[in-house]
């Protein structure tokens, strides 16, 4: 429990004292979701019919259990958000990485966004229904790990900056690292549960729900 409680209290001081940076980041993420919701009207009539007969194919094939199985689906969800992450961590620690996280974080908005607005677009408030079920319950881990990883980079790579070109940063590295490293591992952890949320409960709400509108 004490060790719980010193975790705890670090990660309540971390944001209270970064509290500008998550702020940045956060509303960084909401412009990337909603940009990718705007993008979904700049489709032509076209392409928005090819994107939804793919999605039909999609969800008939969920209601009828023809997705791939449970175990493929968890490890695919697991390594794709992993690489993600893991990708903008290792930016964190080089000195050039800064605008790239930002614009990764942007792009992962961007696709949330996007895919919620092209379901309700096609679909109304049954859309909605479907994206609340098979987009937010995985999303509820993934997108906090990813801004707090995303500021936690961003907030490594000023240092490194100020350390290199700046020479102001004299804070010793080693427990900047480990802390870095363990903020990783952490984050694996999260990304497991989500990727378990994604793989084993998602698809039983979708195929739920498909059937309930289908009736």
């Amino acid at each position: 429990m004490k060790k719980r409680s010193v975790i705890q209290n670090a990660a309540i001081n971390h944001i209270s004292e970064h509290s500008s940076l998550y702020g940045f980041i956060t509303v960084l993420f909401l412009m990337g979701v909603i940009f990718g919701a705007i993008l979904v009207n700049s489709l032509s009539f076209t392409q928005k019919e090819d994107l939804f007969y793919y999605l039909s194919q999609f969800f008939g094939q969920v209601s009828q259990g023809k997705i791939i199985s449970d175990h493929d689906m968890f490890t695919q969800s697991v390594a794709h958000n992993v690489k993600y992450i893991g990708l903008i961590w290792i930016l964190g620690i080089s000195i050039i990485g800064l605008p790239v996280i930002l614009i990764l974080l942007f792009l992962k908005g961007m696709v949330v966004g996007f895919t919620v607005g092209f379901l309700v677009n096609q679909m109304g408030w049954n859309g909605f229904l479907l994206s609340f079920v098979s987009i937010l319950p995985q999303n509820i881990f993934i997108v906090p790990i990813f801004i707090v990883i995303a500021a936690l980079s961003v907030s490594l790579s000023m240092k490194m900056i100020r350390r290199v070109f700046l020479k102001q940063d004299r804070e010793p590295l080693k427990p900047i690292i480990s802390r870095y490293i363990f903020s990783l591992a952490l984050s694996i952890v999260f990304l497991a549960a989500a990727g378990a949320i994604e793989a084993y409960i998602s698809p039983s709400l979708m195929k739920g729900v498909i059937s309930f509108l289908g009736k």
